[in-house]
């Protein structure tokens, strides 16, 4: 599984950093960078958490 990012919706908000920070990292000039595409099993409750949070739909995971 990996997650999936369009970039052109994210707005930079953090929920997605605050929900999976070992995935996710927004930067100060609101910029989301995905740390780690490649889920680790330990990481798809939050990602998918993240996911369904995400304001502007921007996240996805790809099976």
């Amino acid at each position: 599984m990996r997650v999936e990012v369009d970039y052109d919706v994210c707005a930079g908000l953090g929920v997605c950093e605050s929900l999976a920070p070992r995935v996710f990292r927004v930067g100060a000039d609101s910029t989301m960078t995905i740390v780690s595409p490649e889920l680790e099993d330990t990481d798809i409750a939050a990602v998918e958490e993240a996911v369904a949070a995400c304001p502007t739909f921007a996240l996805r995971i790809a099976r």
